[in-house]
């Protein structure tokens, strides 16, 4: 059975004469008391972990544990607040007398960066939402939070990928199965052969592109001769890497059982890269070669998060994101009472309703505020709807406004809805600003949507701490 939390305490010796010391000190202290009083929360967390901490804490000489669940989240919600990465924090808290009090760590042993981020992985998204909805809960119990006002809206999240173009998407596929089969020759030589691998012809070919397409009295016409060699090379390695997959997945003998699972993951990580090469070769041809239109939908703009989502948002100084959508919901005191994160773009006004049935089901009732921008707006009808059960909804119209609709605009009730409004976009700031969350560094998209869990937990326990 591993052990939740630890029920020894470290002493604590060491006290600043600093002010701003004490007030960095006070507000972890803060948090932990939050913590503490929300007890569910490390239940939740300890469903996830308990597997993976067993497999960490076990030794050859069969010591007791030693990490607990409560310091794992403890320690990731130190990493949002000190906005580091997994690198950063273990060395941070390490170093640290107060994070080692805050994370429960005390004078023992600080875990290294491989085991928080084996452990960090192992939390699902699923859990993070649910940790979310249990402070939610616990909040509306003590009466930390109300459910009279509730205003929404939504923000990119970006990926942490490159400027995608068809030369550089080729280039990362070339480069990608390239390491593929350098490490299959030094597992298995024979299974490779003595063929030479042309990285640096191809990445010259990638260069030339990229300066030719930059210079302006350079045409379409002229890049083609290079991206018919680039996509011939690809296409060439695309045989060469099937060619070792098959060698390799054959059921030959190999040195070492390491050999034999490094064989494995090679073989898996091939077939994986192979089937994204050839829609970025697809795309390439019909983009560059054949001149068509791709639909953005069909595109793919990176191999190593090919779950992201081109956005057109209208933002000044960024007319495209590379991401995701997230919507956020938030109560009076900046409270996000919920979130959701989308993988393909919604349609705002159709997650209205949804958010209206998660607020009920926090607060018992529908607010008596409901605060959006313009882009919740579907039909005067639906506003109407919504008044029914909802005394002041404050969404804007889109386009020309009737006398009617600019008086109720006008309102003095709507404008103080709407100015309640504006207050999430501080909250989106300091989540993008403070707490890291412009750009997700972590991999993969269930990665991504736990980093968007992680993150709002961190900034509603300080939300909490500061009531």
């Amino acid at each position: 059975m591993r052990p939740k939390r630890s029920s020894q305490r470290g002493l604590d010796f060491s006290k600043s004469h600093l002010k701003l010391t004490n007030e960095y000190y006070a507000r972890y202290e803060a948090v932990s008391t939050v913590l503490d009083q929300a007890p569910r929360l490390v239940d939740l967390v300890h469903l996830d972990l308990e597997k993976a901490l067993e497999s960490v804490n076990r030794d050859r000489r069969g010591r007791r544990p030693e990490y607990t669940t409560d310091q794992v989240l403890r320690i990731l919600i130190c990493q949002v607040l000190e906005g580091a990465s997994l690198r950063g924090i273990v060395v941070r808290i390490d170093d640290s007398n107060i994070l080692r009090r805050f994370t429960r760590i005390d004078n023992g042993p600080m875990m290294d960066y491989t085991t928080l981020c084996r452990l960090k992985n192992a939390i699902r998204p699923e859990t993070w939402k649910a940790v979310n909805r249990c402070l939610a809960e616990h909040a509306v119990r003590c009466e930390l939070i109300d459910g009279a006002k509730l205003r929404l809206d939504t923000t990119a999240v970006e990926t942490n990928i490159h400027w995608p173009t068809d030369s550089t998407l080729l280039w990362d596929v070339y480069r990608t199965l390239d390491r593929l089969i350098r490490q299959a020759r030094e597992i298995d030589p024979a299974a490779v052969g003595p063929r030479r691998l042309q990285a640096r012809r191809a990445k010259r070919l990638q260069l030339k592109i990229n300066r030719r397409a930059a210079n302006k009295g350079r045409s379409a016409e002229q890049l083609k001769p290079l991206y018919t060699q680039l996509i011939r090379m690809v296409e060439e390695l695309f045989d060469w890497a099937r060619s070792v997959r098959d060698q390799l997945a054959n059921g030959r003998s190999f040195a070492s059982v390491l050999d034999m699972a490094k064989a494995g993951a090679i073989v898996q990580e091939i077939d994986h890269y192979i089937v994204l090469g050839q829609r970025v070769v697809d795309q390439a041809r019909r983009r560059v070669l054949e001149r068509e239109r791709v639909p953005n939908d069909e595109k793919l703009f990176s191999i190593f998060e090919p779950h992201t989502e081109l956005l057109k948002r209208g933002k000044a100084g960024k007319d495209v994101e590379f991401g995701h959508m997230i919507q956020l919901q938030q109560v009076d005191g900046r409270f996000i009472a919920d979130y959701d994160v989308f993988d393909k773009r919604p349609v705002e006004h159709a997650l209205l309703q949804h958010a209206l049935k998660s607020h009920k089901q926090l607060f018992g009732d529908y607010p008596d505020m409901l605060a959006a921008d313009k882009g919740y707006y579907e039909s005067m009808a639906a506003v109407e709807r919504l008044e029914s059960k909802i005394t002041v909804v404050a969404i804007a119209k889109k386009g020309r406004r009737t006398d009617e609709e600019t008086e109720r605009e006008h309102d003095p009730l709507f404008r103080l809805a709407q100015r309640f409004r504006a207050g999430v976009e501080g909250t989106i700031s300091f989540l993008k600003r403070m707490l890291r969350l412009a750009r997700c560094f972590n991999k993969g998209w269930e990665h991504f949507v736990s980093t968007i869990g992680q993150t709002i937990l961190a900034h509603n326990l300080l939300t909490l701490a500061r009531c």
